[in-house]
Parts: C-alpha cells; sequence; structure tokens
C-alpha cells in the first residue's frame, strides 16, 4: 500500500502536466523573451514548486479543517486558472505589441508573475492521495507530497526544455520582431483551451 500511494502520487503528478497549460506559457515566453535552457528550467522549476505546494497545503488543511472546505478552496483556485493565465496572456499580448523602445521590464517580472499565476491554481488531485496516505503518518505524507512534486517538476521541465529547443530552432521574422506579442496570444489560447476543455 505504501510504496502504491508513492507510485501513484508520482504518475498523477507526471500525467496532469501533459496539459498545455502545465508547460506551453514557459516555452512560449522562454522564446519571445530569449531566455536560456537554464533559465526556462530554472522559472519551471520555481513555479512547479509554487503549484504543488499550494495543493500540498490543501490537502494537509483537509485532514484538520475538512475534505469539503479544502476542495472547495482548491475548485475555487482553480477554476480561476484559466481566466488568469488568458488575463496574463492578454496583457502580455498588448505589451508585446508595443514599440520595442517603450518597453519596459524588470529583470524578474515576467518570472514573477509566473510564479504567482502557477501557486494560485493548486492540483485538487493532490488532496486525496494525502488523505489516503494519512493512515502511515507523516512520514508516508510526506513521501506522496515528494513524490508528486518530483513527477510533476519532473514532466513540467522535460516539456518545457524539449518546446523550448523547438522554438528556439524556428527561425521566423514575425518571432524576431513581435514574439511577445505571439507568446501572449500562444498563452490566451492555451487559457482559453483550459477553459473549455475543462483541464
Amino acid at each position: 500500500m505504501t510504496w502504491t500511494l508513492v507510485l501513484a502520487a508520482a504518475t498523477v503528478g507526471a500525467l496532469h502536466t501533459l496539459a498545455p497549460d502545465h508547460w506551453m506559457p514557459f516555452a512560449a515566453l522562454a522564446r519571445a523573451r530569449g531566455w536560456t535552457p537554464v533559465r526556462a528550467l530554472r522559472t519551471t522549476i520555481v513555479c512547479g514548486l509554487g503549484h504543488v505546494t499550494v495543493s500540498a497545503l490543501l490537502g494537509i488543511a483537509a485532514l484538520s479543517v475538512g475534505v469539503r472546505l479544502a476542495e472547495l478552496i482548491g475548485g475555487k483556485l482553480a477554476s480561476l486558472a484559466p481566466a488568469l493565465l488568458m488575463l496574463f496572456g492578454t496583457i502580455y499580448m498588448l505589451w508585446g505589441l508595443r514599440p520595442r523602445r517603450h518597453r519596459h521590464e524588470k529583470q524578474g517580472v515576467t518570472e514573477g508573475a509566473l510564479f504567482v499565476l502557477f501557486s494560485s491554481d493548486p492540483c485538487v488531485a493532490l488532496i486525496p492521495l494525502i488523505l489516503a496516505s494519512a493512515g502511515g503518518g507523516w512520514p508516508l505524507i510526506v513521501a506522496v507530497i515528494a513524490a508528486y512534486e518530483i513527477g510533476t517538476i519532473a514532466s513540467m521541465s522535460l516539456l518545457v526544455i524539449t518546446a523550448h529547443a523547438g522554438a528556439r530552432a524556428i527561425r521566423l521574422h514575425v518571432f524576431d520582431h513581435y514574439g511577445d506579442a505571439v507568446a501572449g496570444g500562444l498563452i490566451v489560447t492555451v487559457g482559453l483551451a483550459a477553459k473549455v476543455l475543462g483541464i
């Protein structure tokens, strides 16, 4: 039972990141901003940590305040995530359409916005895994959370680095001059798809 839960947590963590909203924004922004693979990877890992940590806190809260309340809060936050993604993408796209001489961005603003965005989108699937592991005590709960975290971040990182490498290989005039606007448009599209498909 112990190893089954840990394996299940790692598997669910890895599989849920296949949804484009977990990797496409990073790859699009990395291409538009000219991030190195290291910077893209670092941003992905930090945002993945925020994403799973909020989920873990909700799961731990469910052990003490009740499952219904934790799932309600998590569900409300998750339902807002596509709208927040579309809002971020729209703002970034409009910013990207401005002439380059009028664009000013402090270092780390984009990464900070992504961190807030991903931290406000918990993965409710972790909550039942934490509850199922509660019978094994804190060592099992921590192992399940760690497995989920590792599965999520490893999968996100692989997808982002692969997509980033592919995007960097594309040499088009529109990306060189309107890369930020294209990235914003892609993020809006991903947010819309997440909303319509319920992913």
